[in-house]
């Protein structure tokens, strides 16, 4: 799963060009040139007298201890550490406040699926905990799934939706993932490598160093950004574990995992809509929702679709279902054609043209053009046509049943639709499917729908 990362450039003092490489986000979290060549040329990156390497070295392995990753102690993990240390420690701080409510999801699924729970700081490196964040190269939400990485762990995109801006489906997926990669390498250094620049950049490097299967071994065989990936991640790791140590703790938490809860839903739903029933900050809405892209829940008989809210306005939310009347202020502009329903409208005949139709219901040609949004003259057979903005007073529509055709019943299944059900049948059309069983003005039959279909 290649792609380019933010946080990453947190911890990054090469001379490396990284223009191209950061997230299209809000925040830009690179060093600038000045602070690079500042700690390029500083001879230690000392922030306090009290902290040495060998407290370093202590507290790393430490770490190494309590997780199955192999937390080492190097020039190159110290020196990160020591240069974030220096010049973000503000950003760590920000982190932490989202990582309140990030982490517990994290943790539960890690667990599920049996993974190192020290998993969770990944997500920091590649996201910097930013559920929409996107990079030049496609990359997309907390874990950065590519759009086919993505759509080979299950993960939907659509016009509404993208599941990889979705934390709890993201997660599944980033462990499954996870888990295949470990199953290759055998080895967590390496899984995570792969996880930045995928398996077959490692399997290379593995085979450029002759074999070697050491993260440190292969490291200068690897893409340039895998190079500095392990490292940030431990980075992140220590800076996490020991970050009361460095007085960088959590400042303004907003809101933690345990006091939200999910609704599912199934009608369509804005977020205009959601706000005004429960009164909702609006950024505290997408950031628990950032998989809704148009600020649309749209309806589904088949996605799981959730809503997820501070505990403390469900109640009020469900309440309001049943007789809130939404307050909808629509500037998209509606189409001049009419609906044709059964008791506005007409079929063409064998015969017939526009002219013909207008005199037999006293209307002129532009009225029935503009009714049913034609730009032509061209009909079709059996194309249902708007004739009048009011009630037919009587119905040409109606049509005498042929006593020569036997009326069988079809029941909707699950992915039916009208063109579907009608080449299960010989000489049968939608048009007729929508006459024999007055369905006009739909788009399409709800499973368990039964239709009435005529045959010979």
């Amino acid at each position: 799963m290649k792609k380019f990362l933010l946080f990453l450039l947190f911890f990054v003092f090469t001379s490396i060009n990284y223009s191209q490489n950061i997230i299209s986000s809000t925040t830009n979290y690179g060093l600038t040139a000045t602070e690079q060549s500042r700690f390029l040329n500083a001879a230690t990156f000392t922030e306090t007298e009290t902290f040495t390497s060998e407290i370093l070295k202590k507290r790393l392995k430490e770490l190494d201890n309590k997780t199955p990753f192999n937390v080492v102690y190097n020039a190159t993990v110290e020196r990160f550490i020591r240069l974030y240390l220096k010049t973000r420690k503000d950003d760590i701080s920000n982190l932490m406040d989202k990582a309140q409510y990030y982490f517990p999801i994290f943790e539960e699924y890690l667990d599920k699926y049996d993974l190192p729970l020290e998993i969770k700081y990944l997500a920091v490196v590649e996201s910097a905990l930013n559920a929409e964040a996107k990079s030049v190269a496609g990359a997309k939400g907390i874990w950065q799934f590519m759009y086919h990485t993505g759509k080979q762990y299950n993960l939907e995109v659509t016009s509404y939706v993208d599941d990889r801006s979705d934390v709890l489906k993201a997660t599944r997926a980033a462990c499954e993932y996870l888990q295949d990669l470990y199953k290759i390498f055998n080895d967590w250094d390496l899984a995570l490598a792969a996880y930045n620049s995928g398996p077959g950049n490692v399997s290379k490097a593995i085979k450029k160093s002759g074999g070697l299967r050491n993260y440190w071994n292969i490291r200068t065989f690897l893409p340039k950004e895998t190079s500095s990936y392990v490292p940030a991640f431990y980075t992140t790791l220590y800076l996490f574990e020991y970050g009361k140590e460095h007085k960088i703790h959590p400042k303004n938490t907003q809101i933690n995992f345990h006091q939200t809860d999910t609704i599912r839903i199934k009608k369509e739903i804005t977020f205009n809509e959601i706000k005004q029933r429960t009164g909702i900050n609006n950024e505290l809405l997408h950031f628990l929702n950032p998989q809704y892209k148009l600020a649309i829940i749209p309806a589904s008989n088949k996605a799981n679709y959730t809503l997820t809210l501070p505990k403390y306005l469900v109640d009020k939310f469900e309440a309001n279902a049943s007789n809130f009347k939404f307050k909808a202020i629509s500037t998209i502009e509606k189409p001049n054609y009419i609906i044709p329903t059964r008791s506005n409208s007409y079929v063409v005949k064998s015969g017939d043209n526009l002219p013909r139709i207008a005199k037999k219901f006293n209307i002129s040609t532009q009225q029935l053009k503009k009714w049913n949004g034609l730009d032509t003259n061209f009909l079709i057979k059996e194309q249902r046509l708007v004739v009048t903005t009011k009630k037919l007073s009587f119905s040409p529509l109606k049509t005498v049943p042929d006593k020569s055709k036997k009326a069988k019943t079809y029941v909707v299944k699950e992915g039916d639709s009208l063109w579907k059900i009608s080449r299960q049948f010989a000489n049968v059309t939608i048009n007729q499917l929508r006459n024999w069983n007055e369905i006009w003005g739909v788009s399409h039959v709800k499973p368990g729908t039964i239709l009435k279909i005529l045959t010979d």
